[in-house]
């Protein structure tokens, strides 16, 4: 499989993959979840999804988000930023509602997404650093 050097080492391409498409996942499961708890069909989904989908291709670009995909402090908090930034700017230019405690909502949950499966993964790999026995 191909990689890419970064400096703390190759991330493999899929890996890279991975990542962007449990971010894009995660914020489909806020987008599903939000209109199931209002009482809205799946029909309308794609509206309410790509403003975040977008602002998070644009997260992911801007930061080079490849380059440290489960990077937690970089690259989750600029993902996140930009997602929440740019989703909910899209839906204001789109003619969609931006509620206070729609905002609210926004940030916590997807936070607790963009941010939470980048700290599992972090944990993971602390632990498995510390069963590996060091080369003599």
């Amino acid at each position: 499989m191909a990689s890419l050097h970064t400096g703390s080492g190759p991330i493999s391409r899929k890996s890279i993959i991975v990542a962007g498409a449990l971010d894009a996942f995660l914020v489909l499961v806020f987008a599903v979840s939000g209109r199931l708890n209002h009482g809205e069909t799946l029909a309308g989904l794609g509206v309410t999804y790509w403003p975040f989908l977008g602002g998070l291709i644009i997260g992911w670009l801007l930061l080079r988000a490849w380059r440290h995909p489960h990077n937690l402090v970089w690259t989750g908090l600029g993902v996140w930023t930009a997602t929440v930034a740019g989703g909910l700017l899209l839906r204001l230019a789109s003619g969609q509602g931006v509620q206070v405690s729609f905002v609210i909502v926004t940030i916590i949950v997807l936070g607790v997404f963009l941010l939470g499966w980048r700290a599992i993964a972090a944990l993971v790999r602390r632990a498995s650093r510390k069963r590996m026995p060091t080369p003599a």
